[in-house]
Parts: C-alpha cells; sequence; structure tokens
C-alpha cells in the first residue's frame, strides 16, 4: 500500500513540477540514432553482451537489445553507448 502511495505522490511531483519522469520515476532514457547508435542512461548494470544481443538490467526487468556488430563505445556505471546495426529493442518483465 504504502509503495502505491510513493508512485503516486512521484506522478504527481512530475506533474505540478515539470520534473522530467525518467529521473522522478527511476525510467531509462534510451536515445536512438537511426540504426547506428544507441544510448542508454539510468541502467543498473550489463547482464549479457555478444555481437549480437545486448541485455541491461533496469530497475523494474530488463533491457534487451538486437542487432548485428555491437560495439560497446562508452560504459558507466548508469550510461552505456552501443554501435552496430540495431534491429529490435525489448523491454523484459521482471
Amino acid at each position: 500500500m504504502a509503495r502505491k502511495w510513493g508512485q503516486k505522490i512521484k506522478q504527481l511531483m512530475v506533474n505540478t513540477m515539470d520534473l522530467p519522469q525518467d529521473v522522478m520515476m527511476d525510467l531509462p532514457r534510451i536515445t536512438i540514432i537511426g540504426q547506428l547508435h544507441i544510448y542508454i542512461e539510468n541502467h543498473r548494470g550489463l547482464l549479457a553482451f555478444a555481437d549480437n544481443e545486448v541485455r541491461l538490467m533496469l530497475k523494474k526487468g530488463q533491457l534487451l537489445i538486437k542487432g548485428e556488430s555491437f560495439v560497446i563505445k562508452t560504459i558507466l556505471p548508469e550510461e552505456i553507448m552501443l554501435e552496430g546495426k540495431i534491429d529490435k529493442v525489448f523491454f523484459l518483465d521482471g
């Protein structure tokens, strides 16, 4: 019950204070440039990396990126930039 109220308070703050939702709701921010680059902020860690698939842990679930010829261009504790041919991006529950 307390968790629901916490989410409602966060949503109210986002709406009334004009704050970015990704910051207040602890959501990932994903920027895709064509099929060539993907930049993910606010992730919880790299789970798996291969040249055709990348998995990142999120606060709620995982992010799965499929494609070809992936190379990690930048990796920081909560940010990552991939280069390669991006085909699909999936959100996985739990």
